[in-house]
């Protein structure tokens, strides 16, 4: 019976374990209360920095006067820069479109000289049929009769057909021409061969 007692007495009581347990939640709840009052708290009182800050005006964001001027003259810097490149890219149109013009002008020049060559070929070639067959008709005509045309014409004229000629012929030619003439269109070949170089 005396050991049953004493292990009784060793054992805490029911009650007292339900006391505390009631202190550790009154507890609790009483923290828990007085961190959401304060929290309630701080949700409707004004923090004190930012109240004065709602009735000041903002402060003013304009520059220093020196900065002012420095910001002033790179605007514009950076126009005048702008307006130059704008009239370097005008000019630049300018004078691709004139570059495109010269090239269609150089393409027709090219064109009409073409043209004007084969022209100029096909009136030497006119001409030199031409010279060709009088002078086959001064041949084949009797010499007085040709001299009788040699001696009315200039002396250049008619150095020109009787260089042309076959020797025999203009030898026939010359023979039928007054001495004067004869001299003078003999002046004229001989000046044209002079001219010729020997070396």
């Amino acid at each position: 019976m005396a050991k049953a007692k004493k292990r009784k007495s060793a054992r805490p009581s029911r009650g007292s374990l339900v006391a505390i347990a009631g202190f550790l939640i009154v507890s609790g709840v009483l923290r828990v209360a007085i961190g959401a009052s304060e929290v309630l708290a701080r949700e409707q009182a004004p923090a004190p920095e930012e109240a004065p800050q709602m009735t000041q005006a903002a402060p003013s964001c304009a520059p220093p006067p020196d900065i002012q001027a420095v910001l002033d003259a790179l605007s514009e810097r950076e126009a005048r820069i702008e307006a130059q490149e704008n009239a370097l890219r005008d000019r630049l149109q300018a004078l691709r479109v004139a570059d495109d013009q010269v090239s269609k002008k150089m393409q027709h020049l090219a064109a009409a000289e073409e043209t004007l060559r084969e022209t100029i070929a096909l009136a030497e070639a006119a001409s030199e049929n031409d010279l060709t067959q009088l002078t086959t008709v001064y041949e084949a005509m009797k010499p007085k009769e040709a001299a009788a045309l040699f001696e009315k014409m200039e002396p250049e004229f008619a150095a020109g057909f009787l260089g042309r000629m076959s020797p025999q012929a203009a030898a026939g030619v010359m023979a039928g021409l007054s001495p004067e003439v004869a001299y003078s269109i003999s002046v004229v070949i001989a000046g044209r061969n002079a001219r010729v170089p020997t070396q």
